[in-house]
């Protein structure tokens, strides 16, 4: 099953949020395949063990996966990670124009939507039908859990703006100087305070 979003930056916030997009879409799975970026894990040990990010590695505990690094210089576990960047670059990206992050992601949405409804030439299946009969998908932990994670602090500016995802946007002046949260879904941002 495919699901994609993009965002303006590869903060490790972004990375969070995304995540559970993707696991509120697709469920929880049990383990997840990376990179060996610096938001995911920090070094390796002598014998091949992970050091992994703290902040990384709280967030995995809390929503119950395990994670799997690729092989440092090996073509095949990269290609793992890799496959679903090049499909889409090949067959979405390809020819289009958006107007913004927004429309970018509506139209991703409704790609993924769309390839995942169809019978795939190599396998012969539809996604959307064979993602939930073989994988047990775990479900995520309660709104209270992970809004840290889903809804990054923010400090509203004393003019009466917040940043999120390089946009500016502006609140009530009463809350100028007032740590809030920030978080969109889809095309709903709300401020929490």
């Amino acid at each position: 099953l495919r699901y994609i979003e993009f965002f303006p930056s590869a903060r490790q916030e972004n990375l969070f949020i995304g995540m559970l997009h993707g696991f509120s879409v697709m469920g929880v799975p049990r383990k997840v395949y990376t990179d060996n970026m610096k938001s995911v894990v920090v070094r390796r040990l002598a014998d091949g063990t992970p050091v992994w990010n703290k902040d990384y590695e709280a967030f995995q505990k809390l929503i119950g996966f395990k994670t799997s690094l690729h092989k440092v210089a090996h073509p095949w576990s990269k290609g793992k990670v890799e496959r679903l960047v090049r499909y889409v670059k090949g067959n979405f990206i390809q020819g289009r124009t958006f107007t913004n992050l927004t429309d970018l992601n509506r139209a991703a949405l409704d790609w993924c939507h769309e390839k995942n409804s169809q019978v795939t030439r190599t396998r012969d299946l539809v996604p959307m039908e064979e993602h939930y009969k073989h994988e047990k998908l775990g479900k995520l932990p309660e709104m209270d859990a992970i809004i840290p994670y889903l809804a990054p602090l923010r400090k509203i500016t004393y003019d009466g703006y917040v940043n999120y995802e390089n946009r500016l946007y502006g609140v009530p002046m009463r809350f100028s100087g007032k740590n809030v949260r920030v978080q969109r879904t889809r095309e709903v941002l709300q401020i929490l305070s």
